[in-house]
Formats: C-alpha cells, structure tokens, sequence
C-alpha cells in the first residue's frame, strides 16, 4: 500500500469538518490492507464541477458528495461571483435527498463568510421553484442541492446564473462553459477547509415564493379550455407532490390521485429499484392507482420534479412493455417516449398561437424541425442538456429534450420544469377528452400529417466507465458503412468541433435514419438515440407503425455491433 495514500487520507480528515465523514474514513484507515481499494478509490480524484455542477454518492473523501466537497465547491463559486458581483444575493434550494439540507445551509454559511446574502428556499422544493425564483428575485445566482433521478445514494450540487452573469440568454439558467471550468479553477484554488470564513445561516425565505410559483405555473394553461380530466399521479417519493397539486387545483382541475406509498418525500426511495420514470418498474404503481381510478392519463414527476412522464391507456396490453397488467375498461398502460410528449406539446402551443424558436437536442427527434417548418415557425437544435436549449434563442417559445424534460414557459423557468409541462399535457388531454378524442389519437394525426418519427434508445449501464470509452473507440475505429441496407450519408464526430460545442457524440444519418451515440453526462451509461422515419401510407397509421417498429429494433441491433456489444436485451 502507498504510504502517500494513507497520508492524504489523514490530511483530509484534519480538515474534514463532518466527525460522521471523519469516523467513516478512519475506520478504512485503521482497516488497511483490506480497505486499499476502497480507500483508493476515495482519494483518486475530486468530484469535477462541470456543467453539471457536482454529482456522485455520498461518501467521505474528495471523491464524494460529503460536507468538506460541499464546503470547499461553494467557497470557490462564492469567491467567483463575489469577484464579478459582490454582495448581491445567492439562492440554495435544496430537495429531500440525504443530506440536502445540511448541503444547502453549509453553502449559506460560505456565502455570508464571504460576504454575499444568502437565502435558502423555504423546504424541500422542485428544482424549478430555484430556477424560477432566480429569476424573480434577480438573485445573481441559485444552487440547488438535488442528484435528480439520480439513485438514493447520490446527492448534488447545480448552479443557475441569474440576468446579469448569465445575460438575457441565461437568465435562470444552469451554467455552461466557460463558467464551469472559471468555477472549477477557483474551487482547487481554495485553501484550507478549516480557514474558510463562514458566516450566519442567512435567510430562510417565506411560502410566498411557493404560491408566487404556483400562481405563475397554473397560469401556463388558459381558464377557458375544459378541465374535466382523471389524473393518477406519483412523485416518485420526491418533492414535487404538494405543488403540483396545488398548481392543479389552482388551474381548475380536479386534484390528481396520488399514489400514497410514493407521496411522500423519501430520500431513500424505497419502492423503486431506480427513482426515474424512464426505468423499468418505476411506474407500476401509477399504473395501478390509473386502472383502479379509471384515469383518463398518469403522471409522474422525477425526484426534483424537473421531469414529466405521461401514460396512456392503450387496448391489448401495454404497448411497449413499460408497464403491467390491464387498465381502463380492460386496457393496458403505455408510457409515452419523452419525443411523443414533446411534440404533442409543441403541437399544442403552436395551435394556440405560441410563437417564438422552437427548440430541442441532436439526440430528440427531427419531428420537431419539420413541425416548425411547415407552421413558419423558428427552429434551433442543440447539444444535449436544457442549459444549452434554455440559449437556443432569445425569442425561444418552447424547448425540450427527449430524456422527459419540457421547457413550456421559458419566461418563467429558463429550465425543464415537470410541474408546468404536467399542467400543458393536462390542458392538451382534457381539451381532447371533451372532443372524445386521446393523445394516441393526437399522435397518429400529426404521423399522418409529418410522417411517422419513431425513435427508441440502447442504453448500456457500466460499472467501469473505461467501458465507455471502449465503445466509443471501437465505434470511431469501425464506422458502419451502411445501416439497415442503406449507405450511412454522413459521419459527423463533434469531437472534431472547437469551443463549447465540442462534444464526445458520433452522429450517422441514412437517407431515413439518424443515430446519435454519446455517454451519458449524469450516470454511468453509454446512450445511442436511434430514428427511423417512415411514411403513412394511404393513411395507415397503425400498419406504417409496425413496419417503423421492425425497423428500428433491427437499428438497434446494428448499433449495437458497432459498439461492440454482440447481446442486447429488447
């Protein structure tokens, strides 16, 4: 065992001002031998503050999410903004998660020692109540403790800039580049834990920004629309349960049912395997309270309650295997792919008179630049993440990402918000609803209309993340010279950019479909988003969806050769 490994291991805990963090890391000390590799893999490196803010577990040592990383990342962002902006106000919001809390008043004590105000959000609040109070409060910037549908053992740390470091484009925003590695320079240039000034708690801000939030999201849909609609709902044990529920009945609709075993905020998440909507299992129990409610959709919110997921009742079984047993009237439920749900909405604004840029991500579907087309409207597309789309236009009327997330009000929330996109989907299928028509019937109209854009994605979850860049490599070293019997037109490796769009993404497009490949920037996972567009025929929707459906399993299969995967489950 190194000797310098030990060592650094007793500095950090000379510093470490958490005697729990203290106690953990000595007992691997006092442990050695047998803990090198634990212990090893601690101190191998810091959490890297990116555009991401921080993400990891939450473990002891500097590479985890503990209160000394806590404490030494806001010393060095407060250092950064009190260089540009001194004084001014810094919100922390904070969710439900392990250590949240403690995150989020650690960084207002760093913030007044250093000599800015701080103000924390009243509770555990969605990311977008931050995101919109940053904006309302002119607040030079937010923070806001949460690791999203992260799973319970992580926590993080995201940073909004407010109108005047962000500009017009990022007000509200999370930061991009530059500005990260500007913030990460001055958190490794922080010295001593323990000669950081730190200062009173600050402010705890009242409700009113809770019902100020609330207001402007039940504002998002118009009063005159119907609102005769069964909704099942889940938080999904996160934090958005009592404001979204409150925006609803603020709107005027009935109360959503919620799914009692999930409505209640639980940093542990104890009835899902991964507290995120898009994985398997998580929905169940909105699916069950939707049969027994008779619903007419379910809804789901991500932990923050920055994500919005919707489902559907659909005839002989569940559609896509996201789901189980049978649902209204003998029916089964489909989770609607974050693409669908972003076009139905997109749909819906521009026949409402949403003008503005529309925009989304490379890896969301291309349906989107032919609406915008068509209706003359603008159109902006974007690395992935909303703190590029939140700057895909100054003028911007909508964006979202295919990953569930839905920027319907960008004058509200410069950012996805789960909590106003629930309120829109809701506008959308009650107005259908009292035309007895559904969202699947709004989807077959606009495939009619622009074709059907079927997509779907591999997702290879690593627990070595050199894996990833194994498949990224043997991708790059043997790109496919045709897919699915078509020559691949064009090759685009954004590694080849320079500046902030430069990317580890491989774009391949045929003459019908794209695929785009790319780690995935907040988990372990190595992504390919695949597209197929195919034509209705003589009106057919239902036939052209099963020969898109063949078509893009046989994408799949092909990718995933060319990652070097040989096994890939359905």
């Amino acid at each position: 065992m190194s000797d310098n490994l030990a060592e650094r291991a007793r500095n950090w805990i000379s510093e470490d001002p958490d005697p729990d963090s203290r106690k953990e890391l000595q007992q691997l000390l006092d442990a050695l031998p047998a803990t090198e590799a634990e212990l090893a893999d601690r101190f191998s490196g810091p959490l890297t503050f990116g555009t991401a803010g921080l993400r990891g577990p939450l473990r002891a040592g500097p590479n985890g999410m503990n209160l000394a990383v806590v404490r030494q990342a806001a010393a060095g962002l407060c250092a950064w903004l009190s260089r540009h902006e001194p004084g001014e106000l810094l919100l922390i919001g904070y969710d439900a998660r392990r250590g949240s809390h403690e995150f989020a008043k650690e960084t207002a004590r760093v913030a007044t020692g250093l000599g800015l105000r701080a103000a924390l959000l009243p509770r555990p609040l969605p990311t977008p109540v931050l995101a919109y109070a940053v904006r309302r409060l002119s607040a030079v910037a937010g923070v806001m403790v949460t690791a999203s549908h992260n799973p319970p053992q992580d926590n993080g740390y995201k940073v909004y800039l407010g109108e005047r470091l962000g500009g017009a484009l990022g007000a509200g925003a999370q930061i991009v580049p530059p500005v990260d590695t500007e913030i990460e320079a001055a958190i490794r240039a922080v010295g001593p834990l323990s000669q950081v000034p730190l200062g009173s708690d600050g402010e705890v801000l009242g409700e009113s920004i809770v019902e100020q939030y609330v207001a402007a999201a039940a504002g998002v849909v118009s009063s005159d629309e119907p609102k005769e609609l069964v909704v099942a709902y889940t938080p999904l044990h996160g934090v958005g349960g009592a404001v979204l529920r409150a925006a609803f009945e603020q709107a005027g609709f009935d109360a959503p049912a919620v799914v009692a075993a999930q409505a209640e905020p639980d940093g542990a998440f104890p009835t899902v395997a991964f507290p995120n909507p898009e994985e398997p299992g998580a929905m169940d129990l909105v699916f069950a309270l939707a049969r027994d409610r008779g619903a007419d959709i379910a809804i789901a919110n991500d932990p923050d309650a920055d994500r919005c997921a919707v489902a559907v009742p659909v005839p002989n079984g569940n559609g896509n295997g996201n789901g189980n047993g049978n649902g209204r009237n003998g029916n089964g439920w489909r989770m609607l792919r974050g693409d669908e749900v972003g076009v139905l909405l997109a749909d819906h604004l521009m026949r409402s008179g949403r003008g503005g840029t529309y925009a989304t991500t490379i890896v969301s579907s291309s349906m989107l630049k032919a609406m915008a087309a068509k209706r003359g409207l603008g159109y902006n597309e974007t690395l992935t993440g909303f703190k590029w789309i939140a700057r895909a236009a100054e003028d911007l009327g909508y964006g979202y990402e295919e990953a569930l997330g839905y920027c319907v009000a960008p004058d509200l929330v410069r950012d996805k918000d789960g909590i106003t996109a629930a309120l829109l989907v809701a506008e959308l299928a009650a107005g259908l609803k009292a035309e007895l028509r559904t969202l699947p019937d709004r989807l077959d109209e606009l495939a009619a209309e622009f074709g059907l854009h079927t997509t779907d994605q591999l997702s290879v979850r690593v627990d070595d993340l050199a894996e990833i860049e194994q498949m990224m490599a043997h991708l790059r070293a043997k790109l496919p010279a045709s897919l699915l019997d078509e020559p691949v037109l064009s090759t685009e490796d954004l590694l080849d950019r320079e500046g902030p769009q430069r990317s580890d993404v491989v774009i391949l497009r045929t003459d019908s479909a794209r695929v785009v490949v790319r780690p995935s920037g907040t988990e372990p996972k190595l992504k390919a988003y695949l597209e197929v567009v195919e034509p209705v025929v003589d009106g057919d929707v239902a036939a052209g969806r099963e020969r898109a459906a063949a078509t893009v399993r046989a994408l799949r299969t092909e990718v995933a050769a060319a990652l070097g995967i040989w096994s890939v489950s359905p």
